[in-house]
């Protein structure tokens, strides 16, 4: 297929910055290191016709995963309209799990893009959400968006992979209703067959359990933890929306060294942006080993602390074995910690002081700075210790369930890590004031 050359002036895609978190920065990451050409843009730009316009010649929308609701409100109707007319005069959307599910249908038209008539599925059990890491994954043929043939080769060492099955990586994914097509044409691409390597049910890795245990689990208990309900779920689809066309993938394709994903995700982009990616391997995110290269001054000592002070406390947490070692990108959390809030603090304040700031960040800096300081000068103290009181609580529970008192301690979580899937605390405020100077100093990458 030939490809189109795009002006060094003008990015191969816009990726929605808006709700995103740890999910933003990985997709953007992704493209860098997939060598296309690319710009975070906010949902406001979008609602007010700064981008995506008739003029524009950008040819893809990437939604990275995140808060799905989140995202639709943040466009507000003028910014859904004008993603809808972006596909519908021939762009292309790319959504990977939130991402994805901003492009569903949903019963509240404000809720989403109605891009792909889909619904969201419902979860009969909480658990069958709390999954994450590879699962094996059977792939269907869509012409030019189907994954490309080479992963299907002998692989060293001998031996052929199966035709048609890739080892994808799923990070707490929600889940498309297949009953809910009947209002037009989705071509599934890939749906789930199986759990693979790393595969995790929360904070329990599915291999070192034995199968027979998970019968047992379900005669004694009543709990299903097989991960039989994983068989056939739909995980990647597409389709086409007037001139235009999505892809909604529940597997986030842009996954670190995941070489299944990675190509696919090449080949994706390829179709999509008729662009050609100069690698297909996403390179490792090694978050211990990114550099402050902001000036070591007084001025930008809150910063630099605040990363220094996030990197203590998941070792602390670690430690305490309340978080553990992922990946070079991603701490584990046990059930019911904030992992997934702290995970995205650390990993913004990672990127933000890698970045070399422009002008308008140091403005930007200059501004919130004070604030930014009270705020991080409140938090790390007071996630130090409300993680140490979980752990002291949940060591004394067996002989004393009420040592730590559990109002006491959901109050506290709250005021510092806000609602589960709602945000808010003191860590949302940190967390919008560092993406705002990432989104400032984008042009230095």
């Amino acid at each position: 297929m030939p490809t189109a050359k795009i002006p060094e002036q003008c990015p191969a895609l816009y990726i929605l910055w808006d709700s995103s978190s740890i999910w933003g920065l990985m997709a953007w990451r992704a493209m860098l290191s997939l060598g296309m050409p690319c710009r975070l843009i906010k949902a406001k730009e979008i609602a007010e016709g700064g981008r995506l316009g008739k003029s524009d010649p950008v040819p893809l929308l990437l939604a990275p995963g995140g808060n799905a609701r989140h995202k639709a409100l943040a466009l507000g109707v003028r910014g859904r309209d004008a993603v809808r007319a972006f596909v519908d005069r021939g762009g292309n959307y790319l959504g990977f799990c939130g991402g994805a599910g901003l492009a569903l249908s949903h019963k509240q038209q404000e809720q989403g893009l109605h891009l792909c008539p889909l619904r969201r599925a419902s979860y009969p059990e909480r658990l069958h959400h709390l999954i994450s890491g590879h699962v094996l994954a059977r792939t269907q043929s869509d012409g030019e968006l189907s994954p490309p043939d080479f992963l299907w080769l002998p692989q060293e060492g001998g031996g052929k992979r199966r035709q048609g099955i890739l080892s994808l990586p799923v990070w707490w994914p929600g889940r498309f209703d297949a009953k809910s097509t009947e209002n037009g044409d989705v071509a599934v691409l890939a749906a789930c067959d199986a759990p693979d390597r790393d595969f995790c049910i929360a904070d329990m890795p599915f291999r070192l359990v034995p199968r027979h245990i998970f019968a047992l689990w379900q005669d004694l208990y009543g709990v299903n933890l097989s991960a039989d309900f994983l068989a056939g779920q739909l995980l990647a689809v597409s389709g086409r929306y007037g001139l235009g066309r999505y892809v909604l993938s529940y597997s986030h394709l842009e996954t670190p060294r995941s070489p299944d994903a990675n190509a696919w995700l090449a080949t994706l982009l390829r179709v999509l942006t008729r662009a050609e990616p100069s690698g297909i391997i996403v390179g490792q995110w090694d978050l211990h080993r990114i550099r402050a290269v902001w000036p070591d001054t007084r001025e930008n000592a809150p910063l630099i602390s605040a990363l220094r002070r996030s990197r203590a406390l998941l070792r602390m947490a670690v430690r305490q074995r309340l978080f553990f070692v992922r990946s070079p990108w991603l701490a584990g959390w046990r059930a019911g910690l904030p992992g997934a809030n702290l995970n995205s603090l650390h990993t913004a304040l990672c990127s933000a002081a890698s970045l070399t700031p422009g002008e308008a960040a140091l403005e930007y800096w200059h501004m919130v700075r004070p604030r930014f300081t009270r705020a991080a000068d409140l938090f790390f103290p007071g996630a130090e210790g409300w993680l140490l009181a979980f752990r002291l609580g949940q060591t004394l529970s067996p002989i004393l369930p009420k040592a730590v008192d559990k109002r006491g301690l959901d109050k506290q979580q709250t005021a510092l890590f806000g609602q589960p899937m709602q945000g808010g605390g003191l860590l949302e405020e940190l967390l919008a004031m560092t993406e705002e100077l990432i989104y400032l100093s984008q042009d230095a990458v």
